[in-house]
């Protein structure tokens, strides 16, 4: 059977790219599709602001005629130049359980590295670390949230046996609150209200968060500055993402903490909307964006998304308020569930911070490296 591979040029390719994935995981049970719209313009030029300074390219692979895998290369100049080292970076990829489908894209994917100059190649990883990233290796039996990944099982036997090793994992938990939890946490965040005199921000309506943007994606920047795979927002790239999410999220679940009129560090928490992604099935209209509505109005589950403190502020319990804060809203609106995002296994801090609740580390995902 003829198996072929093509570059992602045309409106069709791109198409194929995109929509793949809805046939691997077709009626999956875990899958959570992603927005069709959001997932073409990650791959235009025109509508990526991140490729201004990364170099990409898409393939497609077809047996007779019909996508059966796809891979992406990414080259992120600014990381390379932030770590001193000649990293490329595979993406998006997806395919049936196939070993030649499987060699075909990741030979075509690391030759393109190679001819670029780069002496590694990792992954999976995206443009920015907004997007998805890691392989899921553990956790094949529960809903992942929006912010995570999920793949077969197959996945990591086909990269390991390309000769990739693990660089690094990041680790999920599930959290249930109760009233010790929020009963420590509420006082702990009188006492450095009291101790420090910070105080907490809260919002009613989207409109008043869009406006401390820039200050947002700042104390990202200072904050996530040494993290692995990351490289500073600009303001194209936090307009972007602040169409693409700001408008979406619930206020109620958005804190900040200040001190002095200084804001020392954010929460933004999400109501999961993982099942209603399913719903929506890859469209927002006709019936998608409803679906969204709905979840982010009567949430069962609420996604812990981002957090980020000012580093010289990171030790004095401005966390701390933060998830005070959002447990509280938890307990007016009766929810007891937290779902974490990717924490680096190495972030012992946040790790423990996470094992003072009622948990389980459910999921767990890998990027991997290999010279090339």
């Amino acid at each position: 059977m003829t198996l072929l591979l093509d570059v992602v040029r045309t409106k069709k390719q791109k198409n194929d790219f995109v929509n793949l994935p809805f046939e691997i995981y077709r009626n999956d049970t875990y899958w959570v599709p992603p927005i069709k719209i959001d997932e073409l313009k990650s791959i235009d030029s025109d509508r990526n602001p991140a490729m201004r300074f990364c170099d990409a390219e898409f393939w497609v692979a077809y047996r007779n005629h019909k996508p059966v895998g796809r891979i992406g290369a990414i080259i992120n100049h600014k990381y390379n130049e932030k770590v001193g080292e000649k990293l490329g970076r595979f993406s998006k990829l997806e395919f049936f359980d196939d070993g030649e489908v499987f060699q075909l894209l990741m030979d075509k994917a690391v030759a393109w590295m190679k001819e670029k100059g780069m002496s590694k190649v990792h992954g999976p990883l995206g443009f920015t670390n907004f997007d998805n990233q890691g392989l899921l290796i553990e956790g094949f039996d529960f809903l992942p949230s929006v912010a995570s990944v999920y793949h077969y099982p197959y996945y990591q036997k086909h990269i390991e046996a390309y000769g990739f090793e693990k660089e690094i994992d990041w680790v999920e938990f599930r959290l249930r609150i109760g009233p010790k939890n929020i009963e420590k946490a509420n006082r702990g965040s009188e006492l450095l209200k009291k101790r420090f005199g910070f105080e907490l921000v809260s919002f009613t309506k989207n409109s008043d968060i869009i406006p401390h943007a820039a200050t947002v994606f700042n104390i990202l920047n200072q904050a996530f500055a040494k993290l692995p795979y990351v490289t500073p927002f600009d303001k194209e790239m936090w307009n972007m993402y602040v169409k693409k999410y700001f408008k979406a999220i619930n206020p109620k679940y958005v804190y900040f903490v200040k001190k002095d009129e200084q804001i020392l560090g954010f929460v933004v928490t999400v109501p999961s909307c993982s099942e209603a992604m399913q719903k929506a099935n890859g469209r927002l209209f006709p019936f998608g964006f409803y679906y969204l509505m709905k979840a982010m109005k009567h949430p069962k589950v609420i996604d812990f998304f981002l957090t980020a403190v000012v580093p010289e502020y990171e030790h004095q319990g401005v966390a701390v308020m933060l998830y005070a804060a959002v447990q509280n809203q938890m307990l007016k609106d009766g929810i007891d569930t937290i779902e974490t995002t990717g924490i680096f296994e190495t972030n012992h801090h946040a790790i423990s911070n996470w094992k003072n609740f009622d948990h389980i580390q459910h999921k767990r995902r890998r990027c991997f490296i290999k010279i090339i």
